[in-house]
């Protein structure tokens, strides 16, 4: 199939620059390399900039109300199990209002891919603070500087027991498009962190990971299977560090026998936890804006294990109760039923 075939007739309203153009695309060009029809695709958002996606894409579509686009998602996919679904949010609508939703289909491992823009602003709304803007920052709902921590969503999504995290950038295109691949063919929650700019109301926010010319320093792609090595050079790599208490990652040398192979299948979600919290503490506040971290931002996917599905134990379970059942239709169960008649 062709991208294309995934591009709806409607004009796309985002701002000139914004991030969002290019997870738009990298959605159209994931679809047609997955090959599901468009009319067994369909995409549910909420409300923000993020949430207008249904409007762009040639598929089945659900634009819902504020926070809510993960409760209608949860439905479309328990009603409808052989439909592909999209979840496409903010992170407003998908942490705030949303975020009881959005744990509850994580937990659940509800079979969605759940694209979950990252600007930590409130774009569509005129620049207020999101719940993953850095403590201290500026915008017009906080003049003085916020005084709350931020959520961050890789910590939040293994909190509720993810299936599957993985995180990329606007700006680089292939790792977006294989996210989003891998996200579909992952069978539960798939959720893909992705790192946009608003350009309006929060320019350059991921700059000191987003620029070409340091993003290879900063920045470590994750692939099943393959040595976890970085740098403009590919000098560096990943290691553990056993001297202390408790293991953590370092920066060795490439050719170092301690640089770890990527294992995203692993049960246990230690290491994942610790991959996916590489970098982040300079996004918790605005004092670190100028500390350049450790250790590289994990981008590509970070876990992807298998789990029973929501949507799949549910329709089991009503094929189980419907096959015991002696009313085979809801007439014929109403009529089995106590009545009082005038």
């Amino acid at each position: 199939m062709e991208a294309s075939q995934f591009k709806s007739d409607q004009y796309v309203r985002f701002c000139p620059g914004c991030g969002d153009h290019a997870i738009c695309a990298a959605m159209q060009k994931a679809m047609a390399e997955i090959g599901i029809p468009t009319h067994k695709t369909v995409v549910i958002s909420g409300i923000g900039c993020s949430s207008r996606m249904p409007h762009y894409l040639n598929t089945y579509g659900f634009n819902t109300i504020h926070g809510r686009g993960g409760a209608v998602a949860t439905g479309v996919k328990t009603s409808h199990p052989e439909l592909t679904v999209w979840q496409t949010s903010g992170d407003g609508d998908c942490l705030a209002i949303g975020a009881n939703h959005f744990i509850q289909e994580v937990r659940r491992n509800v079979d969605l891919n759940i694209c979950l823009f990252n600007n930590r602003i409130y774009g569509l709304t005129k620049g207020q603070y999101s719940p993953t803007s850095p403590k201290g920052f500026v915008s017009k709902s906080s003049p003085f500087g916020t005084v709350e921590r931020p959520f961050i969503p890789a910590e939040l999504v293994l909190g509720a027991r993810g299936t599957f995290f993985a995180r990329t950038l606007d700006v680089d295109m292939p790792t977006t498009v294989d996210c989003l691949v891998k996200a579909q063919q992952h069978k539960g929650a798939s959720v893909v962190e992705c790192l946009v700019n608003c350009v309006i109301f929060n320019n350059g926010t991921h700059n000191w990971i987003a620029d070409r010319e340091t993003r290879a320093e900063r920045s470590i792609i994750l692939r099943h299977g393959e040595k976890m090595i970085f740098g403009a050079n590919k000098d560096k790599g990943l290691a553990l560090d056993y001297s202390n208490v408790m293991p953590r990652l370092i920066v060795v040398p490439a050719d170092d026998p301690r640089v770890l192979v990527h294992d995203a299948k692993m049960e246990d979600p230690a290491l994942h936890r610790m991959l996916a919290m590489m970098g982040q503490e300079k996004f918790t506040d605005v004092a670190n804006a100028e500390i350049v971290p450790d250790l590289p931002v994990a981008l590509g996917v970070i876990r992807d294990v298998e789990a029973e599905t929501y949507d799949e134990a549910v329709n089991r379970q009503i094929n189980e109760v419907r096959a015991k059942s002696k009313a085979k239709t809801f007439d014929e169960l109403t009529q089995s039923l106590e009545r009082w008649e005038m």
